[in-house]
């Protein structure tokens, strides 16, 4: 690929930026609407869990085959076809007329959004070559996330209550259809020199693995015989990828990378801050509208007590990584999402102003903190050329995380209230949803202190050398990796 001048150069990182804002933007957003949609399709809680979850699942399940798919036949052309597909499936999410189309119209923007932000993220890395200039072109991209979480639920709010919940879905048009002309006009091609082959056994395998584990676990309300087969494909499809994966020369997860403490903890890190996020937005959606009768815009405002230390604290995270590793932001943002969740669970405090604040504060604290060191930790020691790969399992482990999070807190939700309505025992139904979120914190906390000290770190080193002994490695706990 050319070089690009400088300007050529940001205008492809704006490009890229655009792609990240819609979909970010549209999962924030998608939250303040939950209750409007509730009553406007006659939703039950699992129904509230699917319209995120079914987003999620998919999104989590195609990330890594939508990354080797562009490195083999044009990033650019991915892209695009994830900007088309993804505005199509916005405008069909807009037009839906009951709550089963719409789950279906989500997943479709799903395969629409596994094209965009990995595939970015490689058209970002490629055009700035230079390690300066693209650390603080991932730093734009990374501050983009905390726009998001920033403005979604005030514009999610804004447009439920002016229009209605389906503008939520009609912002995305024309970003979307900008950002493709913009695109196809400036966006250089470019491929892999060796593209990783194809797995389709190992892409149906983790497809089934986790769309059955999701729906045993949000339909676990109504039953284990309801539940009972999804638990069992799901166990079936985790135990054969487990003997499938370990004999493909270029398999879809390579499970040696699991050997280093560092990428496994990242893994699991990763879920338990998203599973944190999920269930967070989940619950305190439904308490600020359902139970305190504040409309969507109101609610949209309350949430921005979390979203803006999650945005002020994000560079800090990046900067603290860069300069003294990963250890320290995971130990605030451990300490920090467990006190939150621990004030929600033991003191109640979504029944009062001030101690609600508090805890909608420390959770963005922790949340802010947590993202910059979990693809650091995950790549921490990795060869070069598998240090692409470690990033994507820790994408997809965000993804999984959140919707493992919307699928649990809701199950619990569901059970505590059963029949009664939402106004008298939601307090009492979401305590042990809070105190399954202090967990997420608490491992966050426990897997950061763990797995980034000298142990660790030997690990990480003895599975680089098993995976290419004489290619140079990723300095492990590397700065400068967000």
């Amino acid at each position: 690929m050319p070089e690009l001048s400088h300007r050529r150069r940001l205008l492809v990182l704006a490009i890229c930026c655009m792609s990240l804002l819609i979909v970010s933007l549209d999962n924030t957003a998608l939250n303040v609407a939950l209750p409007s949609m509730q009553r406007d399709l006659h939703a039950d809680t699992s129904g509230l869990q699917w319209t995120i979850d079914a987003y999620t699942l998919v999104l989590a399940s195609l990330l890594m085959l939508a990354g080797s798919t562009a490195d083999r036949i044009g990033r650019k052309r991915v892209f695009m076809a994830g900007l088309v597909v993804f505005s199509i499936g916005s405008l069909l999410c807009s037009l839906a007329p009951n709550l089963e189309l719409l789950i279906v119209f989500r997943m479709v923007q799903a395969v629409g959004g596994s094209m965009l932000n990995p595939v970015a993220m490689s058209i970002i890395t490629n055009t700035f070559t230079d390690a300066r200039e693209r650390a603080r072109a991932i730093g734009v991209w990374g501050a983009v996330v905390g726009i998001s979480m920033a403005a979604g639920p005030l514009v999610g709010g804004l447009l439920v209550q002016s229009v209605s919940w389906r503008a939520i879905f009609w912002v995305n048009l024309p970003v979307g259809l900008t950002a493709l002309l913009l695109t196809l006009r400036f966006v250089p091609e470019s491929r892999a020199p060796r593209a990783r082959r194809p797995d389709p056994v190992g892409q149906l395998l983790v497809i089934a693995l986790f769309g059955s584990l999701t729906y045993a676990i949000i339909e676990a309300p109504a039953g284990a015989g309801t539940v009972a087969p999804f638990a069992v494909i799901a166990v079936a499809a985790l135990l054969a990828l487990l003997r499938y994966e370990p004999r493909r020369d270029e398999p879809l997860i390579d499970l040696r990378f699991f050997r280093s403490a560092p990428f496994s903890g990242a893994t699991v890190i990763a879920i338990s801050a998203f599973a944190a996020l999920g269930g967070f937005l989940f619950l305190s959606t439904l308490y600020l509208q359902n139970v305190r009768g504040l409309d969507a815009l109101h609610a949209g405002l309350w949430m921005l007590p979390m979203a803006v230390p999650t945005f002020l604290c994000a560079p800090l995270s990046g900067r603290l990584v860069g300069s003294r590793g990963p250890r320290l932001p995971l130990v605030v943002a451990g300490t920090a999402m467990t006190a939150s969740a621990v004030l929600f669970a033991a003191f109640d405090a979504q029944t009062t102003g001030a101690a609600r604040l508090a805890g909608y504060v420390l959770f963005g604290i922790g949340f802010g903190f947590v993202n910059a060191p979990i693809t650091n930790t995950a790549v921490s020691g990795m060869p070069r050329a598998q240090a692409g790969v470690a990033a994507a399992v820790a994408s997809t482990s965000r993804q999984l995380g959140q919707t493992l999070g919307v699928a649990v807190i809701g199950a619990l939700l569901a059970s505590g209230i059963g029949s009664s309505t939402y106004r008298h025992t939601f307090v009492s139904a979401a305590r042990p949803g809070w105190w399954t979120l202090a967990g997420c914190g608490l491992a966050v906390l426990v897997l950061g202190l763990l797995t980034s000290g000298r142990w660790a770190r030997r690990t990480a080193e003895r599975t680089a050398a098993d995976l290419v002994p004489t290619e140079p490695r990723e300095p492990v706990g590397a700065p400068g990796r967000p």
